[in-house]
């Protein structure tokens, strides 16, 4: 059988070369290679015995544990799609990216499931799931337990593998709902994963990730969720480079307990999602408590990384190196931070990467336009071919350039400095919040007569969610009930955290949200 780029694939090939080499830790649970690779067969085969065809969407809704990692491997050996789902989604965003998916099997931890139940009526596609043990909770009806499904599970093999094996990743993007990234196995491999050499030049074939089995051995801790972007494309670079991945597996992020375990597995790079978790592990290296000997690198992704936060880490780290790279779930993994400017990030790109105007002509330097990558980019958006059309655009010569919306300026040495979402998404703590669908949730409080939300800067999270809310004439509002009454609908980390009151709130001639407006109301209160 021929190889090709899916990713089940390059797991065999690394799993025959190197069948006893460390791969995966989560918690109590280890896997070598070959442990990894025999586990996601029986995933996939009894996916398979459960009637999940090639292509079809199986959703994975489930914390760090190896179990994710076995899954997402499990679901590609059928050539069928994984599908992954924040686990802080509420009912109502469950709802739509399972439906907007068509996932017809969920693999997920019991206490999250329940939350499916509740609306499982709503989703006649969704046939099959599996169950992952995480504590007591609710009976899920008609579900398989996970150990079980993998003990009984059996087969003769798997159908030939394709590298046009679809990738699919929702994100909470520029729209106000998640949208599936939609991918080739050999692009997202390529612009994401490393090409199987993170720091050099990709490889050239399949079978020539087999060379990784005989490269020093090397461990990555990865402290951010495998459900987004950044953390789950940190773990793969780590398996297909041949090194052990740890998985931080603690629900809510403590830096003690990373720094004991990056000192416990060796670690030699360590995974953090900005300054929401770079803060806290600087603070904790000033107590002198913990072995960092093996340290070599800080990836960071999925929020921005501070110069400030670098400062406080090299503080205690003078010798570490910074792997900050930009990175969108359209585009891929894109290039390394090479230092601030004026308050914004600067990056120096990867070949296929550049700042474009309207008319898809390169930007002079000095210029501002959108960051746009050709090559190895997506082929759209799942289910939704008129916002395809709008981020997905082929020039006059014929090259096919993905731009999601991010405003960039080309410097004169190369360099691409980020100026920000035209979209006013709101990134918090790595979480991509957009205003509007905050704003018609805190509208629907009975006591509010209008609002505007915005991001404000947050020394932690990056940015946090504000609203300027007008009340209801004789009406009190707080912070508190408008929190109280989000919570249902929204995920925590949408919730506002600050607000201030005002008689009226602004609008433009045309009557939309004035964001600029809104930031000033905060301005001005915090003079």
């Amino acid at each position: 059988m021929s190889r090709s780029y899916n990713l089940a694939d390059l797991l065999e090939i690394l799993a025959a070369a190197g069948p006893d080499r460390p791969a995966l830790v989560a918690g109590d649970e280890r896997r070598t290679y070959r442990e990894l690779d025999e586990r996601a067969s029986r995933v996939g085969h009894h996916l398979a015995a459960a009637g999940v065809r090639p292509g079809e969407h199986v959703a994975i809704l489930a914390h760090n544990r190896a179990e994710w990692i076995e899954a997402m491997f499990g679901i590609f050996k059928i050539r069928a799609v994984p599908i992954p789902v924040n686990y802080r989604y509420v009912a109502a965003e469950l709802r739509h990216v399972l439906a907007d998916s068509d996932a017809v099997a969920l693999i997920g931890e019991r206490s999250l499931l329940a939350e499916v139940e509740e609306i499982r009526g709503g989703l006649p596609k969704l046939r099959h799931v599996v169950v992952l043990e995480d504590g007591p909770a609710g009976a899920i009806p008609g579900a398989v337990e996970y150990e079980k499904a993998l003990a009984d599970a059996g087969g003769d093999g798997f159908p030939e593998r394709s590298s046009d094996d679809r990738y699919v990743m929702y994100t909470g993007g520029t729209t106000g709902y998640p949208k599936g990234v939609e991918w080739r196995c050999e692009d997202v491999f390529f612009a994401a994963l490393g090409g199987g050499n993170a720091l050099g030049d990709p490889i050239t074939s399949p079978d020539a990730i087999a060379a990784n089995a005989d490269q020093p051995a090397t461990a990555v801790l990865d402290c951010a969720p495998v459900m987004h972007g950044a953390g789950q494309w940190v773990a793969f670079m780590g398996l297909f480079s041949g090194a052990k991945v740890v998985l931080y597996t603690d629900h809510a992020f403590d830096a003690d307990r990373a720094l004991r375990l990056l000192a416990a597995e060796q670690a030699n790079v360590l995974m953090l999602v900005g300054d929401v978790m770079a803060r806290p592990v600087a603070k904790a290296l000033a107590t002198g408590a913990y072995d960092t000997s093996s340290l070599m690198a800080i990836a960071s992704g999925g929020a921005p990384l501070t110069e400030g936060a670098k400062e406080a880490l090299l503080e205690h780290l003078p010798n570490v190196l910074f792997l900050d790279n930009y990175g969108a779930s359209e585009t891929g993994a894109c290039g390394p931070s090479v230092g601030g400017k004026e308050g914004t990030a600067r990056f120096l790109m990867k070949p296929g990467i550049t700042v474009l105007d309207d008319d898809l002509n390169v930007v002079r330097p000095g210029e501002i336009g959108k960051l746009a990558r050709s090559g190895h980019i997506p082929l759209g958006y799942y289910n939704d071919p008129v916002k395809t059309a709008s981020t997905f655009f082929t020039d006059a010569g014929g090259t096919r350039w993905s731009i999601p919306g991010d405003y960039a300026s080309l410097e004169e040495d190369g360099t691409i400095v980020l100026l920000g979402r035209g979209s006013l998404v709101i990134n918090t703590g790595g979480e991509k919040v957009y205003p509007e669908e905050v704003e018609v949730a805190l509208k629907d409080h009975p006591d509010v007569d209008d609002v505007v939300v915005v991001g404000l800067p947050d020394e932690r999270f990056g940015q946090r969610v504000a609203a300027v809310v007008a009340a209801r004439p004789g009406a009190e509002v707080t912070l508190e009930a408008l929190a109280e009454h989000c919570r249902g609908r929204l995920a925590g980390y949408k919730l506002p955290r600050q607000i201030r009151l005002v008689d009226e709130v602004r609008r433009t001639a045309v009557g939309k949200s004035d964001y600029t407006w809104a930031k000033s109301v905060f301005a001005e209160a915090d003079v």
